[in-house]
């Protein structure tokens, strides 16, 4: 039996980050997750994507994100249980909870916090009839490695971050980007829309609006594409691949047979007091819950860890008093005994 003080369903972004949080109120962490290495999508679906909305980083890479977590959080010791999926929960006498895996390991912790992103997913696939002749022969639909298209001619499908956000990066890699959207408005953020305007008046991207992929062209591979543009013009693109990059289809899994209170596949959570579900001890944390104004960023996930680490605390510790104190006065102190003092004031007179 593995014992911890929080157990952490989900080791993405949001879920590494809780055990910094939570590390600093001399709580311990266990992470559980489906995949075999800590880092959720950012590592499994795209460890090369750009991030650009991380506080004091201009862009970094998903998966230097995850590298600069797990960094940050050795210090604190966290517990992993990878390649497993969490089965089944059982409440014990004393207010704890037991988690299962599908492999049966048990993990037993006051706290059960879930950060399980968008659970289990599937990629969205665009109705084009032989599309699934082609997967992995030209059609992606999602980029892991991005000089996998160097030189190459890439026609991405969507309107959504992703895939604004794979153009830009890859107007310099590939020979020739073409961004296909069945709509002239695009979903994903401002900055990027403006970025790929540029491009396309700088002649580094094709853009083609209103217009959508209706077939793909090739024997063993990928050698092009039939457009339909205004439901009216057709004509096809050569391309070495495709990538339609329509979001993913998320899944709870078994968390939704937990109990918890579930609207439109996340989990509802209090965000006015500390992201508690409808079962006290267990939070929903990231891109798993919903509340009204949600917004599902990184960002937003980090927000909602340190809120829920500090209701934790109570919860656990209800007789005690916890007066916060600022990393810059404190300093940051580990579970391996090494300290990181907090730089000392220094006084300057003015002569």
């Amino acid at each position: 039996m593995i014992q911890t003080d929080i157990l952490i369903i989900g080791a993405g972004p949001t879920g590494l980050f809780t055990v910094f949080e939570a590390g600093l109120l001399k709580l311990r962490c266990h992470l559980i997750d489906a995949l075999p290495q800590p880092g959720g999508q950012c590592s499994e679906i795209y460890p090369k994507k750009p991030i650009y909305d991380i506080p004091a980083y201009p862009e970094i890479l998903a998966g230097d994100l995850t590298d600069k977590l797990l960094e940050q959080i050795k210090q604190f010791q966290p517990g992993f249980t990878l390649g497993e999926r969490a089965e089944t929960i059982d409440k014990q006498e004393d207010g704890s909870f037991i988690v299962t895996t599908n492999k049966g390991t048990k993990h037993q912790a006051p706290i059960v916090a879930i950060a399980g992103g968008l659970g289990s997913f599937e990629p969205r696939k665009p109705p084009i009839p032989n599309i699934t002749d082609f997967e992995d022969k030209g059609v992606a639909y999602m980029i892991k490695e991005p000089e996998l298209f160097r030189d190459k001619k890439v026609v991405i499908s969507g309107g959504g971050d992703s895939a604004l956000d794979w153009s830009i990066f890859l107007a310099d890699v590939a020979s020739e980007v073409t961004l296909i959207h069945r709509r002239n408005e695009f979903r994903g953020a401002l900055d990027s829309v403006d970025k790929v305007q540029e491009l396309k008046n700088a002649g580094k991207i094709k853009l083609i609006t209103p217009a959508e992929v209706t077939g793909i062209l090739g024997d063993d591979k990928v050698t092009g594409v039939s457009v339909s543009q205004n439901k009216e013009e057709e004509f096809t693109i050569e391309t070495d691949y495709f990538i339609p990059l329509f979001g993913l289809s998320p899944k709870l899994g078994p968390i939704a047979n937990w109990g918890l209170e579930i609207e439109k596949n996340a989990i509802k959570v209090n965000n006015a007091l500390d992201f508690q579900t409808n079962i006290p001890g267990i939070y929903a944390i990231g891109d798993v819950n919903t509340y009204p104004g949600k917004l599902k960023l990184i960002l937003c996930g980090f927000h909602e860890a340190t809120l829920m680490c500090q209701s934790a605390y109570k919860r656990i510790f209800p007789d005690k008093k916890y007066v916060m104190k600022y990393t810059t006065v404190s300093g940051i102190s580990g579970f391996d005994g090494t300290k990181k003092e907090a730089p000392k004031a220094v006084i300057k007179k003015i002569e």
